[in-house]
């Protein structure tokens, strides 16, 4: 038969105290046991094979190879072998999970499904990607289950699969017809039945209908195929065929198939055996076959019903004669299963063509027929597309089709709706948080539609901001810079300033400006795409509250409070009164809201505005909802800034905590909610763990935001504070001194992190008796903050109340106690004689300031 390649099986450090073959079925099953196929009742020999199976998993990392003559068709049998293991040692495990690996797009998604089952959010609340990553690290840590056992059957190429094996205490079985798998795992051998496996299987399978002579004909003519045989032995049985009619069929077909010079990867006896299936109905019913070699050019995977009936009309001439009338479209579809062309599944309202039988299809298909009926396909999928892949109720429908884009060669369609298809089905992986796949199809879409349409097509322009989008997701903020701005070139000397998708790449290139900390910048951006927006489509349009929301985060990473407010009050208010708008969008709306008049100094009333965002996201997208963590991020610092300690400390600790089983350490959001939890620990008095907590969330920001990036900058307030606490006061001077210059140097010497700085590094001298440079730090701080934000302000208030202390320290005792009693005054206005920093006043000791980092 050849040169094998591999399927195969990696353990981790499995159980010993199992038996080494057993054919018996336990009474224990697995507490989890999810889309592991149906057993196979006519499964046959292999016992060796199983025994190696279960002796190399619970020693060493083992393959299971097939030969390469069947590359592509799976019919050697290591998917049974791998069913029946599952089945016969089942009771060794407490999970045991299946997933189709032949799409790697879809593994994702497969792994993310068990998220509910360890415990876990669901990918519908967290996003796919993170769901994933999540499952990942819960199966390595062995909790709740240390005995599981995960199947990745069709995992053809290593390099998109490696990733997503988990390790640790439990499983994993992979099949495969790649052997550079053996590159990266030991492997087993799995070739076609010994002869009398073959025999003994169509004996069993035809209940003796077939004689030892007639069987082990058959094994001859199929070659000792497990599937070859499965196909005839089916056709068989409903046919009431006699084995000689069946092997005179088989070998006029062979000859036919021979004298067309078909691929040596196909058994001719298997291709034979096949055509004899399709054979049968073709004079009967041609609409059926036509309608089968149609679902050749889909994805192996279930094909959605409603693609038939919702696409009926983007099609060519080819299927429109059958996709419109019902009655053929049903009859043609029902002769199809008849026959075991087709597994139809009722219940998900699919249809379902096996991929050897899709390939076989294909080959025996003339080129130009193939091309049509290709086209047709693509035409097919475009037209039964949800419009909207930012709403989420269309998502499982995009998620069925998206099995289909790269198998039907759907990327090298040209046909503007088919591309708008592929474009949309983009935006769905990166809503849903899939970014790597989306990436490695906008890669492939952009190579490939340059070549054929120029690299200034508006398709290939806008798959660019799709990409610049996914860069942003991964933080590549470099990448998506150099990416964005060339596309917003491009874009303005190909479709002009103020076309729609340019204004569209305007926006995204602000984003990408304010991911690298280039916040006023990104402001002007925004500001001129905002003007664009209003005079092109009118202020009520949801695009152009997009960009206010956009640029109301341009205001509060500029420290222009009030402005951000005024904004995003307006943006709020059209936001939660406009049609098609997602609760998601409403929600960051809200949020960016809150935190926009937290920051002004408003605590009490954004401490509302945060409780009303959080309890929105929680009703209406879950506790584990990416944009519902940012807003109980959110709603904990405003809690902690009214003085509610407590309450803020155990809202951080669960946010801080959801967020890292969610996205890892080195993940933005993780890492912001690392230093609110440090800053509500300091507040409780837990300086210790403060510290340990602000190392962590800091080690990260140098390598995903760079060195000189203001957060990067920002980050070291806290370290240096809680340095200082610490009783460490000239390394903390130290810390905030190279803080305070880096701030200047990025986002200016008057912005709020800048001001925040210098109000702890004037504590920072103060503790080490350097009361005149204190004082005078404090004196130039005062001006800068009195000028650039009200006297009300909390930054305001905080820096007036620590000057009086220095001015009294240096022997301005009147000019300390008129500051002393004018602060009082608006400290009583303002934060009320209960806040605690109101308290710390009146004790006659000094305020200190810290840094959350807003989204970006």
């Amino acid at each position: 038969m050849g040169v094998r390649s591999a399927d195969f099986l990696r353990a981790g450090s499995g159980r010993s105290d199992v038996a080494e073959n057993s054919h018996s079925i336990p009474a224990q099953v697995p507490k989890v046991w999810e889309r592991v196929p149906k057993r196979n009742p006519n499964f046959t020999g292999r016992a060796d094979l199983l025994s190696a199976l279960r002796k190399s998993i619970n020693t060493v990392t083992a393959v299971v190879a097939q030969p390469r003559a069947l590359q592509g068709l799976g019919g050697v049998g290591k998917t049974q072998l791998a069913i029946e293991y599952a089945w016969q040692y089942r009771a060794h495990y407490d999970l045991v999970w299946w997933v189709s690996a032949d799409q790697p797009m879809l593994v994702p998604s497969a792994l993310a499904a068990m998220a509910p089952e360890l415990g876990l959010p669901s990918s519908t609340s967290t996003g796919v990607e993170q769901a994933t990553q999540s499952v990942l690290r819960t199966l390595q840590n062995g909790t709740p289950y240390r005995s599981w056992l995960v199947i990745f059957d069709n995992a053809e190429d290593p390099e998109y699969i490696k990733d997503y094996i988990p390790r640790g205490p439990g499983h994993v079985l992979i099949t495969s017809r790649n052997s550079r798998w053996s590159d990266h795992e030991a492997t087993i051998q799995v070739d076609v039945f010994k002869r009398e496996e073959s025999m003994a299987f169509l004996r069993r399978r035809l209940a003796g209908a077939v004689s030892e002579a007639e069987a082990n004909q058959l094994a001859e003519m199929l070659g000792d195929l497990p599937l070859a045989l499965e196909q005839a032995a089916a056709l068989l049985s409903r046919t009431l065929m006699s084995v000689d009619e069946y092997v005179g069929l088989l070998e006029k077909q062979t000859s036919r198939l021979l004298s067309l010079e078909k691929a040596p990867t196909y058994p001719q006896s298997m291709t034979a055996a096949w055509q004899v299936s399709v054979s049968q109905l073709e004079d009967r019913i041609p609409e059926a076959v036509e309608l089968l070699r149609c679902c050749a050019f889909f994805g192996p995977e279930p094909i959605p019903r409603d693609v038939f009936r919702r696409g009926n009309r983007a099609v060519g001439p080819r299927l429109a004669p059958i996709l419109s009338d019902t009655i053929l479209l049903t009859n043609a579809l029902s002769n199809l299963e008849r026959l075991a062309l087709v597994k139809v599944e009722p219940s998900t309202r699919t249809l379902q063509v096996h991929r050897l039988n899709q390939a076989l299809l294909r080959d025996e298909t003339p080129e130009d027929a193939r091309a049509e009926l290709r086209h047709e396909v693509h035409l097919l999928l475009a037209g039964s597309a949800p419009n909207d892949p930012d709403d989420t109720s269309k998502w499982p429908a995009f998620e069925e089709l998206a099995a289909h884009l790269e198998p039907s060669g759907l990327i090298k369609c040209q046909e503007p709706a088919v591309r708008k298809f592929a474009l949309d089905l983009v935006r769905y992986l990166y809503q849903r948080g899939s970014y790597n796949p989306a990436q490695i199809l906008l890669d492939q879409y952009i190579q490939r539609w340059s070549e054929t349409s120029g690299e200034r097509h508006s398709d290939v322009l806008v798959a660019r901001i799709h990409l610049g989008n996914v860069y942003r997701a991964l933080t590549l903020y470099t990448k998506a810079h150099e990416l964005d701005s060339q596309t917003l070139e491009m874009m303005r000397e190909s479709l002009g300033h103020e076309h729609t998708e340019t204004l569209w790449a305007t926006s995204s290139y602000a984003s990408t400006l304010r991911g690298r900390g280039d916040f006023l910048l990104a402001r002007e951006v925004d500001e001129e795409a905002r003007e664009a927006y209003e005079r092109l489509m009118g202020k009520e349009d949801v695009r152009t509250l997009r960009v206010l929301n956009n640029l109301g985060v341009d205001y509060i990473l500029t420290s222009e409070y009030a402005k951000a407010h005024e904004v995003l009050e307006e943006v709020h208010l059209k936001m939660s009164s406009a049609e098609g708008l997602g609760r998601r969008l409403l929600l960051h709306s809200w949020s960016n809201l809150g935190r926009a008049v937290r920051l002004s100094g408003q605590f009490e009333v954004a401490t509302d505005l945060a409780e009303e965002a959080y309890g929105y996201g929680v009703a209406q997208l879950g506790d584990d909802n990416p944009a519902t963590l940012l807003a109980a991020k959110d709603f904990a610092i405003s809690l902690r800034r009214s003085g509610r300690a407590p309450e803020a400390l155990e809202l951080m600790l669960d946010t801080y905590a959801r967020l890292r089983r969610l996205y890892g350490d080195a993940h933005a959001d993780t890492m912001a909610a690392a230093l609110g939890l440090s800053n509500a620990l300091r507040v409780s008095g837990q300086h210790d763990e403060a510290l340990e907590m602000v190392h962590r969330g800091l080690t990260h920001y140098q390598d995903v935001f760079g060195p000189d990036h203001p957060y990067t900058h920002a980050g070291k307030i806290n370290l240096a504070l809680l340095t200082r606490l610490g009783g460490n006061a000239a390394a903390a001077r130290e810390i905030s001194e190279d803080a305070l210059a880096g701030l200047a140097e990025r986002v200016s010497r008057d912005h709020d992190y800048a001001l925040t700085c210098a109000i702890n590094l004037q504590n920072d001298l103060a503790a080490l008796g350097r009361h005149d440079a204190a004082r005078r730090l404090g004196e130039e701080t005062h001006r800068r903050v009195q000028t650039y934000f009200s006297p009300d302000h909390y930054l305001s208030l905080v820096c007036a109340a620590n000057l009086s202390l220095d001015l009294r320290a240096t022997g301005a005792e009147e000019e300390a106690g008129r500051l002393l009693a004018e602060t009082t005054r608006r400290f009583d206005l303002v934060m009320g004689r209960e806040h605690p920093d109101s308290l710390a006043l009146l004790a006659g000791e000094r305020i200190d300031c810290d840094f959350d980092p807003p989204p970006i």
